[in-house]
């Protein structure tokens, strides 16, 4: 037998985004047997469950929170709003329909199998992701020992897992930055943080906090050119570039080396809005959105945090969330 749901408004992703859009629309006069948070995750609370440094809440509850922390605050508010959510649980297609007509969304649930959801308005809140070294055409084999920012910091404060002892960071992120502090709290050596671009792309207090006060060489203007080793990181070369980002002749450097992290930018988790038939801005890679109502380009559809454009604050985050859950609410209302 089918399993099949209708509610009026589904929201994609259940972290910071998803959770503040859902109690939004809730606070905006939508029951809440009526709203369906759906999560891929065992739990809610996105990526900030493995941000467990402070510097969250401080525009939205007026205090320094931990992610954990600031994560904890919204799931027990969608809890005690009693809001649905369904974790582990991916979404594999949607559907936007014609007009006023229900959108569908199905996803697959380790525990109810497939499912299909067919809701008045969908909220898309899937966050952003990394970019990955495919992206970014560093010579050399493909050895064990590279890895994201983000992949490194769950290893580290998720699994429990050092993934290295002597680390060189490409791109000064805000998640490369961090985990420099992290690394080297953990008795790992962070020998460089490389950055192509002629000036830093993190915020000042996570350069001054996770880089300067813990002496992390940081050099601007310089990128990594090749990866050595077979089976895994055995060092890498790293050099300087010019003004068009071409490295150049004679600055070479090797640095030894067992595990590279890469900090170079967040792309928006795209591909599902992407396959619905979505606008994409090209400048963002994000969903093309009214900025009255974070409405996309299929009505009924909105989009909201980093899934729309990649946020520096989670308050941000929250904030635009905010606008997408009331205007869903505003929607599905008629």
């Amino acid at each position: 037998m089918e399993n099949v749901r209708e509610v009026k408004i589904a929201v994609i992703g259940g972290g910071p985004a998803g959770m503040s859009a859902a109690l939004a629309a809730y606070e905006n006069g939508v029951a809440a047997k009526d709203i369906l948070i759906i999560e891929r995750e065992e739990s809610l609370g996105g990526i900030l469950k493995q941000c467990i440094h402070s510097g969250f809440g401080l525009h939205r509850f007026k205090e320094e929170l931990t992610g954990p922390e600031y994560a904890h605050r919204y799931v027990e508010m969608v809890k005690e709003a009693k809001i649905p959510y369904l974790c582990n649980a991916m979404v594999l297609e949607l559907n936007g329909g014609d007009g006023k007509e229900k959108k569908t969304i199905k996803a697959t649930s380790s525990v109810e199998g497939i499912i299909t959801v067919k809701a008045d308005a969908v909220i898309l809140a899937m966050g952003c992701r990394e970019r990955p070294r495919g992206a970014l055409t560093i010579a050399g084999e493909r050895p064990a020992g590279i890895y994201t920012a983000g992949t490194a910091q769950k290893y580290v404060n998720i699994m429990g897992y050092m993934p290295g002892k002597k680390v060189v960071i490409l791109g000064s992120g805000d998640i490369g930055l961090i985990m420099a502090r992290r690394m080297t709290l953990e008795g790992a050596q962070v020998l460089q943080i490389c950055e192509i671009a002629p000036k830093i792309s993190g915020l000042a207090r996570n350069v001054q906090q996770c880089v300067s006060d813990f002496g992390i060489p940081l050099r601007l203007s310089c990128t990594v050119v090749k990866v050595h080793g077979r089976e895994r990181v055995e060092g890498v070369t790293i050099a300087d570039v010019d003004e068009d980002f071409n490295p150049k002749p004679g600055t070479e450097r090797y640095l030894a080396c067992d595990t590279l992290l890469l900090s170079c930018g967040l792309i928006p988790e795209n591909d599902l809005s992407r396959a619905a038939g979505i606008d994409i801005d090209p400048r963002t890679n994000g969903a093309v959105c009214s900025e009255e109502d974070d409405q996309t380009s299929i009505p009924g559809i909105f989009a909201c945090g980093n899934v729309r454009k990649v946020f520096d604050l989670v308050d941000n985050v929250s904030k635009d969330a905010v606008v997408a859950g009331t205007a869903a609410a505003e929607y599905v209302r008629g």
